[in-house]
């Protein structure tokens, strides 16, 4: 009994003996774990950490051995216990030796995440949660998340088999990472998690829940229940999660957060559906910095260029994104390189046109792909869309560079070049015509100006308006809409979207202000211009309702855009031109046309005399509708412009009362101030070689006429043909010799083919050697016209040609009279 006793006073002492530290941390196990924590005890360890501070790091060794054992046996109890201690010993030291205790702690975690019970990794991740939202006094260098970003992010795509431990799991490991992102971001010397490697896993894992989350979002819950089921959905936490791993990224990490997003989209086959990549970069475009945004769009712009080749619904969901983010990022999201934007749309659209024409593209991967040509046009429509979203965005003066570079971008007969696309034809470059002019059409929506001949230069008006003398139908109208759309600044134009005989304009409400000078300048300098191609396109026998429309809202919105007096008067003439046109035999139009025209005329008559509101010419106009609502009704827009026009099937030639006289209007304007003498004078277009150019529709003949041109106004040919006096026997003759010349010149040109292809080398070599030293005597002569020396005081001499030349004398040499040196 004595040999007991004694040992038990050993195991007495013993104990007694052992660390303060243990002593305490033992004590706050209570018997049976149910019983929880013992809080008492759990003070004094906390008040022992703070006033020995030096002891934590032993606390949290010691601790973490005990948790480490108790996880081994499945204690559960007693490793949530241990847990709650961390957990307040963490909250309530924040000194300098706390760093080692975090690696105490940290390595618990671990153990935790690393337990196949999900309850011991939703333990863990809870208490990392706790810690990260500390802010620790002293900076750590050494510290790794790596672990645990990889393990939250497995976490994140959790399988469990029951569903509602499957959504604690997900949920714990989203609230993983939003942990490691706020304890890492901001500070430095921890390790970057805008690193790839860490990005890879943290993007990938938020989204995959984010998409999950889609399906069960459908199936909301009651209103009663909203609040609570909001809490526990795994998608409303990894947004939250998402918008603030973006919202903390700077300049240069936008790039390794988006380029995951890219790829988790790409590898999912989510670009097709577009509903969830629009979501994705929606919060991403609201939770970046706003000055950043361009950043986004130019990783979107990139990618598309890198699926060029893949399907149109892939490459028309990236272009989606594309819309809906330019539309968010407003001002910021061209960022400076706003020509790129706009080049890499443009090649798209082109590049689809190709696709459609060819109906294939070879892929490296795959081998040829067949093109579905409605994906294409979706795909198109997308584009012109998008390049119209872009457009929004910019600031007036930016607009107008980006419509001389789309237009710059337009085949244009005898002026920019054809596009060459392999396998298009003609047929491909007049849907590049008709796709570009569409994206022009986006851009102008809306543009407004103060200064019209700045916005609208020569570079830019003059291959618009020939477009509108081509004989395709879709091309003119669209630009008509593209110039009513650029002259429209004051909304005036749904207002004149249908033509119809209006008996008071002021129920329209129309805003009229004073032409500028500015407005007055480039009238001066285009409106003859813009004159002579609304009586041409009048003329096209093409011509259809639509086109009629907008002819008359151009007529219209020139009246209170653009008029001054002198616009006035023009546009009275040419409305005068148009009549005569339908009224002309000599014009083989259409019924249906002569009867539109008449239409048109009558109608923007009717409102440019109530502009005017001069009462004779009012009335005037009145009495020629009245004449022609009782005898001629099929004159007037309301019988023409309807989907079954009342029009008989000839056209009589009109006279007296039905017609509007354009000597009474003179008459009657003149008394209210008007130029007389210029109402008198019927208007008549001028026409050009830009007529002849736009009307021919292959480019052989274009380039054909341009070759031509050229070699009139060649330089080599030193003697002028007289002027010769044009005669009728002149005119026969050229007619009648038309056809020998053109032997003539076909017989020339097989002689020279011949020449070249059976001929000696040494024979052609001479042939050409001669032309050269030809060429090398004109350029001598042409050097020696315009390069001289500078005048010399010391007279001239006399040069080898017999011309009289300067001496070239030094400067140094040369005697200045006194008054020229200072």
């Amino acid at each position: 009994m004595l040999y007991v006793y004694k040992m038990t006073g050993v195991c007495g002492c013993c104990g007694a003996l052992r660390p303060r530290y243990k002593r305490l941390v033992d004590n706050i196990f209570p018997e049976d774990p149910e019983d929880g924590l013992v809080k008492a005890n759990m003070e004094k360890l906390t008040f022992y950490a703070l006033s020995a501070p030096e002891k934590l790091d032993r606390i949290g060794a010691y601790l973490s051995e005990r948790l480490s054992r108790d996880v081994a046996r499945h204690r559960y109890g007693y490793v949530c216990i241990a847990m709650e201690a961390l957990d307040q010993l963490l909250m309530a030291c924040h000194c300098q030796s706390i760093n080692l205790f975090v690696e105490s702690f940290l390595k618990m975690v671990r153990k935790l995440l690393e337990a196949d019970k999900p309850n011991l990794q939703i333990l863990g991740t809870n208490s990392f949660v706790k810690f990260a939202n500390i802010e620790e006094d002293t900076p750590s260098y050494h510290r790794s998340y790596d672990f645990f970003v990889s393990r939250f992010s497995e976490m994140c795509h959790s399988s469990y088999e029951d569903p509602d431990i499957r959504t604690k799991i997900r949920m714990a490991g989203i609230k993983g990472l939003q942990g490691v992102v706020r304890k890492t971001v901001n500070d430095e010397l921890q390790a970057n998690i805008w690193d790839p490697q860490h990005m890879d896993k943290i993007v990938p894992s938020l989204l995959f829940n984010l998409q999950s989350g889609e399906g069960t979002e459908s199936r909301s819950p009651s209103p009663l229940q909203a609040s609570e089921k909001e809490r526990e959905s795994p998608a409303k936490l990894t947004e939250r999660c998402f918008r603030e791993l973006l919202g903390r990224a700077a300049y240069g990490n936008i790039k390794n957060a988006v380029t995951p997003v890219l790829m988790h989209l790409d590898n999912h086959s989510l670009w097709e559906g577009k509903t969830f990549a629009v979501r994705c970069f929606k919060i991403i475009m609201y939770s970046i910095q706003s000055q950043h945004s361009h950043l986004v769009i130019q990783q979107l712009l990139g990618h598309l260029d890198a699926n060029s080749k893949s399907s149109a619904t892939v490459r028309a969901g990236i272009v989606e994104v594309l819309l809906e983010a330019a539309a968010i990022a407003a001002s910021g999201s061209v960022g400076p390189t706003v020509l790129e934007v706009f080049n890499t749309l443009l090649r798209h659209l082109r590049l689809s046109v190709d696709y459609e024409l060819t109906g294939s593209y070879d892929c490296t991967n795959i081998g040829t792909k067949i093109i579905k040509e409605h994906e294409e046009r979706q795909l198109q429509e997308a584009v012109i869309r998008t390049v119209g979203s872009f457009a929004n965005t910019l600031p007036t003066y930016q607009r107008s560079e980006v419509m001389l570079f789309i237009m710059g971008k337009i085949p244009i007969p005898g002026m920019h070049p054809m596009l060459h696309s392999t396998g298009s034809g003609p047929e491909g470059n007049r849907m590049i015509q008709v796709m570009l002019l569409k994206s022009l059409r986006q851009v102008t929506c809306g543009f407004q100006t103060t200064n019209m001949l700045t916005a609208l230069p020569n570079s830019f008006l003059d291959p618009l308006l020939s477009f509108a003398l081509l004989e395709d139908a879709e091309i003119r109208l669209l630009v008509l809409e593209i110039l009513v759309s650029l002259i429209d600044r004051h909304n005036n134009l749904p207002k004149f979207s249908t033509i119809s005989i209006i008996s008071d304009i002021s129920v329209l409400k129309l805003k009229v202000d004073k032409c500028s000078r500015q407005d007055n300048l480039f009238m001066k300098k285009h409106a003859q211009h813009l004159y002579r191609h609304i009586y041409l396109c009048s003329k096209e026998q093409s011509s259809v309702q639509p086109h009629f429309e907008k002819l008359y809202s151009l007529l219209a919105l020139i009246s209170m855009e653009l008029a001054n007096e002198e616009v006035v008067v023009d546009l009275i003439r040419v409305a005068l031109a148009l009549q005569d046109l339908a009224l002309s035999s000599e014009e083989t139009l259409p019924v249906y046309n002569r009867c539109a025209v008449y239409a048109l005329s009558s109608a923007y008559l009717n409102l440019i005399s109530q502009l005017t509101t001069v009462p004779a010419f009012c009335q005037h106009v009145h009495e020629v509708i009245e004449m022609r609502q009782k005898e001629s009704p099929y004159l007037l827009p309301e019988d023409v412009f309807i989907e079954n026009p009342k029009i008989p099937k000839t056209l009589e030639k009109l006279e007296g009362e039905l017609l509007f006289q354009q000597a009474k209007i003179t008459e009657v304007l003149g008394g209210s101030g008007y130029n007389t003498e210029r109402l008198a004078t019927p208007y008549v277009p001028q026409f050009t070689d830009e007529d002849r150019l736009s009307k021919r529709k292959s480019i052989g003949e274009t380039i054909s006429l341009q070759v031509e041109v050229e070699s009139r106004n060649s330089p080599e040919k030193e003697e002028r043909t007289p002027a010769e006096e044009i005669t009728f026997e002149t005119l026969k003759n050229a007619i009648v010799d038309s056809v020998g010349v053109e032997e003539q010149e076909k017989e020339r040109r097989r002689q020279v083919v011949e020449k070249f292809q059976k001929a000696p080398f040494e024979e052609i070599a001479a042939h050409c050697g001669a032309r050269a030293t030809m060429l090398q005597s004109k350029l001598n002569q042409i050097f020696e016209i315009t390069i001289r020396p500078p005048p010399s005081p010391s007279g001239t001499i006399t040069s080898s040609y017999g011309q009289t030349q300067s001496r070239s004398v030094p400067v140094y040499d040369m005697k200045f009279p006194d008054l020229c040196v200072y």
